[in-house]
Order: structure tokens, then sequence, then C-alpha cells
């Protein structure tokens, strides 16, 4: 599958908890990272996710927020990954960051040039990546 989102998440359906109009999905992907998911309960039963059925999880570069350092802050978005920045791409307004993750995976965030300078990234550091599960998008193969 081709898709404009820069990440493009493969793995199995590990749990899901289900609700009256939406479902929350959680996907493991290779390497063991975690990402979770919102969508409806139509979609759900439409894609025919159950727990060990293999899924496809897209989340767009803007929808991604970088973090460098844990200070305490709790925030409601489920999915956070931490890893280190392996590529760092100034532009004059925007910059792209690629977080490599534990397991193998990397996420790429597009983020403003005020907030990459603000954040003091480098290639090397520490970094987390931070998207709500209501902007992940779940697939599955045709």
């Amino acid at each position: 599958m081709k898709t404009s989102a820069r990440n493009q998440f493969s793995g199995k359906v590990s749990q899901i908890k289900t609700g009256a109009v939406n479902d929350e999905i959680e996907i493991t992907l290779s390497g063991g990272d975690k990402l979770v998911a919102v969508i409806t309960r139509e979609s759900t039963q439409n894609l025919g996710l159950q727990v060990g059925s293999e899924a496809i999880a897209l989340v767009k570069a803007p929808w991604v927020i970088v973090a460098t350092a844990d200070h305490g802050i709790k925030l409601s978005a489920r999915n956070q990954l931490s890893g280190n920045v392996t590529k760092l791409t100034l532009g004059a307004v925007n910059a792209e960051v690629v977080i490599q993750l534990p397991g193998g995976n990397s996420v790429c965030a597009i983020i403003t040039l005020d907030s990459a300078t603000d954040l003091d990234l480098a290639e090397g550091q520490p970094a987390t990546a931070i998207f709500k599960a209501s902007h992940v998008i779940v697939g599955v193969a045709a």
C-alpha cells in the first residue's frame, strides 16, 4: 500500500477495548513497540479486526509532537514512543525529525524550525514522539 503518510507501521492487534461508538485498538509493532488507535466500532467490524490479526497504522508526520525531556508532566496522548534522533533536516520554516525506536521502527515528525531550535535538537539525542490515539489511521491488507 502506498500512502502519503510518512509513518506506516505494520503489526498485530494485541488488544481491543470495545465501546458503544469507538473502540480502542492496541497494535504491537515488530520489535515490541505498541501503538494505540481509537476508531469507530463500525470500522473495527468492517476491517475484521480481532486480537492477533495483522494491521497497518498510519500517522501523518505533522500530527507528531516531539519532546526531549521528561519534566514530570503527564499527557493525555496515549502514544509516547521514545528513542533517539537519527535524522534532523532543518528547513526555512519547518524541520523534519526522525526518531529511531528501540524495536527498530522509526517515527517521522514535522515540527516548526522554532520548536527544533527551542528543543536544541541534534542527531543522537534522546527524544519522544507523541501523538493522540485519534490520529492513528488503521488499515488491513485487502
